[in-house]
């Protein structure tokens, strides 16, 4: 009798759920876990070895007990330093969150891109390697912010942050030269589409905010491959490291994501 495949997604808090969303609509037949390590939230504050450290702890503990058929690194964070490591400790396979730099490039007409994401994650090579790679053709500004992570995660629990201070955060995202506009923005953050609405509403014009989640799911969803479970699979479970159960209004939020 097939069994429901397991995908564990993780992410340093509820980001990570705006990917889990894409994935489950595009294999609603797999079981979930997903696992908010909110005890070491925001990752930006944690220097590079303490980081690659805790995911590869975090993730360990849960690979041993929930034994996935695959894992999603739904933070960009953690993707850029992390996944050598845990593709090289551990045999499930990893798939990560990485800027979307190559499709940004490709539909951009002014040629004109902007990143936005963790100070973290435009402060990596991994990020700069991606531009050199795939970017020729567009001038690409990066764009960090070391609020918005915490900006999504208190809106989505009911608090959410003036329209002025995510002003501020995106503003160096719209870029005029040559008569050319910013025409697209790579969302390098898996917790930045939260705040979607509040972006759009506080652009400077409108642009296209890139989000990976859908080729993330697609992605998943090739390498899951065919399995036709005999029975429908057991509801997503949502887990906290610090231990912590969802409260209200926080639990009606999950609600919308399928917990």
């Amino acid at each position: 009798m097939a069994q429901a495949p397991i995908i564990l997604v993780f992410d340093s808090g509820l980001g990570g759920l705006t990917v889990f969303r894409e994935i489950r609509a595009a294999r609603p037949d797999a079981r979930f876990i997903y696992i908010a390590d909110d005890a070491g939230f925001p990752y930006g504050d944690l220097g590079e070895a303490l980081l690659i450290s805790r995911v590869v702890e975090v993730l360990g503990n849960a690979i041993t007990e929930y034994k996935p058929d695959l894992v999603v690194v739904a933070c960009n964070t953690a993707s850029t330093l992390a996944l050598k490591e845990l593709r090289g400790r551990f045999a499930v396979p990893f798939v990560g969150t990485v800027p979307a730099i190559k499709p940004a490039c490709a539909r951009s007409t002014s040629k004109l891109v902007s990143v936005l994401g963790t100070q973290a994650t435009v402060d990596r090579e991994y990020t700069r390697s991606l531009i050199r790679e795939f970017g020729e053709g567009c001038t690409i500004h990066l764009v960090g912010s070391s609020r918005l992570a915490t900006f999504a995660e208190a809106e989505l629990a009911g608090d959410p942050p003036s329209d002025a201070a995510v002003r501020k955060e995106i503003a160096g995202c719209f870029v005029e030269s040559g008569g050319n506009r910013t025409d697209t923005v790579v969302l390098a953050c898996t917790h930045y589409p939260l705040l979607l609405h509040r972006f759009r509403v506080n652009a400077s014009w409108p642009v296209t905010w890139l989000d990976p989640a859908p080729a993330i799911a697609r992605r998943v969803a090739d390498l899951v491959g065919d399995r036709a479970p005999s029975n429908p699979p057991p509801p997503p479970r949502i887990l906290f490291t610090s231990g912590r159960e969802p409260a209200s209004p926080l639990g009606t939020a999950l609600v919308g994501y399928g917990f």
